[in-house]
């Protein structure tokens, strides 16, 4: 049986972490940043922790993560 691909999209965007949740960048941070406040871009630095329901699908994406 071959090895599945992982999707090259996901591969970049998602990370697993210890407890085999994920984690992906925040969304608000690529441009027109001059109108957001400084708190506000400080605080989409975070990373961000994906939602359960989304879960699964990533995890069909990134087979081997």
């Amino acid at each position: 049986m071959p090895k599945i691909k992982s999707k090259s999209g996901a591969a970049k965007r998602f990370k697993k972490t210890g407890s085999g949740t994920f984690k992906c960048r925040r969304a608000n941070r690529s441009h027109i940043l001059t109108k957001k406040s400084s708190k506000r871009k400080t605080h989409l630095r975070a990373m961000n922790l994906v939602d359960a329901t989304n879960h699964d699908h990533i995890q069909q994406c990134l087979p081997y993560v």
